[in-house]
C-alpha cells in the first residue's frame, strides 16, 4: 500500500483519451467498468421501478461515456448525465440511442439544478475519484427530491481492495494508466454511512460486488488479458472490496 504520507494525485484524465473504446475494447480497464455495469445497471432500474412511477427524473454524476445514463434513458427515464470529460460527454451523446439524454460538462461539487430537482441521483464509480466525497454527496441530496434515491458504488478501504483493485489491474492490464485509483481516496462502508446520514440520506441497501470466478471467462481473462462480453461481476455479502447500495432523503 501506500507510505504513510504519500497520497499521490489522482489521475482522472485518462478518461479524455478513450473514444470509442469506452464500448468496444477489450483490453483495458474500462472493459471491466462496462461489464460491471452489466450488473448494476439492471439492479438501479429495478429499484426505480418499485419506487417510483414511470418514468422518473434521474441525475448520473460523472455519467463518463454513458454506460449508465444511455441504459436508464432507453428504459424510458428522463436522464441528465454530469461530468468534467468533455470527450467522454461526446461519446456518451453519440452512443445515445434516444437522443434524449442531457448531458452537460459540470462539477460534483456544484451541480447546475435547482433543489428538490430529481427522483434520483447516481455517484457510481464517482467517490473514489474526488478528493472530498462529502461535498459530492452533500450536492446530490441538495438536488434530490424528498423520498428521492441516492445510488452508489465505490471501493473499501482496505488490504484485500488494494490487492485486487489497484495492483490486480496493474498486472492484468499493462496499459492501465498510472493512479487510475488511488488507496487513501477508498471509502470505508461505515464512512460513507456517515456521509450521507449527515446529509439526510438513510442508507437502505448495501451489498458487495465481486468478480465471478467460477466463469470461464474470467480465467481466460487471467491469460489473455482480455476481458470478453461473457465475463461477469455479482452480488455478494462481503463489503470487503466494491460495494453498491442507495439511500433515501427523509
Amino acid at each position: 500500500m501506500e507510505r504513510k504520507g504519500s497520497k499521490p494525485t489522482i489521475n482522472n484524465a485518462w478518461y479524455d483519451d478513450l473514444k470509442e473504446t469506452w464500448y468496444e475494447v477489450e483490453d483495458h480497464p474500462i472493459a471491466l467498468l462496462r461489464q460491471e455495469n452489466k450488473l448494476r445497471n439492471p439492479w438501479i432500474q429495478s429499484v426505480l421501478v418499485k419506487n417510483f412511477r414511470h418514468p422518473c427524473s434521474v441525475l448520473d454524476i460523472g455519467c463518463g461515456g454513458g454506460l449508465l445514463t444511455n441504459y436508464l434513458a432507453q428504459k424510458g427515464h428522463l436522464v441528465t448525465g454530469i461530468d468534467l470529460s468533455e470527450p467522454s460527454l461526446e461519446i456518451a451523446r453519440n452512443f445515445d440511442t434516444t437522443k434524449s439524454v442531457d448531458y452537460r460538462r459540470a462539477s460534483a461539487y456544484q451541480l447546475p439544478f435547482q433543489v428538490n430537482s430529481f427522483d434520483a441521483v447516481c455517484a457510481m464509480d464517482i467517490i473514489e475519484h474526488v478528493e472530498n466525497p462529502g461535498l459530492l454527496i452533500q450536492e446530490a441530496s441538495r438536488v434530490l427530491k424528498k423520498g428521492g434515491l441516492f445510488f452508489f458504488h465505490t471501493f473499501n478501504r482496505n488490504f484485500w481492495s488494494y490487492l485486487l483493485v489497484i495492483k490486480g489491474v496493474d498486472w492484468c492490464f499493462s496499459n492501465a494508466p498510472a493512479h487510475m485509483h488511488v488507496y487513501p481516496l477508498f471509502v470505508k462502508p461505515g464512512e460513507l454511512e456517515m456521509f450521507c446520514e449527515n446529509q439526510k440520506l438513510n442508507i437502505q441497501e448495501l451489498k458487495g460486488v465481486k468478480i465471478s470466478m467460477n466463469n470461464k471467462s474470467f480465467w481466460k481473462m487471467v491469460f489473455s488479458r482480455k476481458v470478453d462480453e461473457n465475463f461477469r461481476f455479482e452480488f455478494t455479502r462481503s463489503l470487503k472490496t466494491g460495494y453498491s447500495g442507495f439511500a433515501k432523503k427523509i
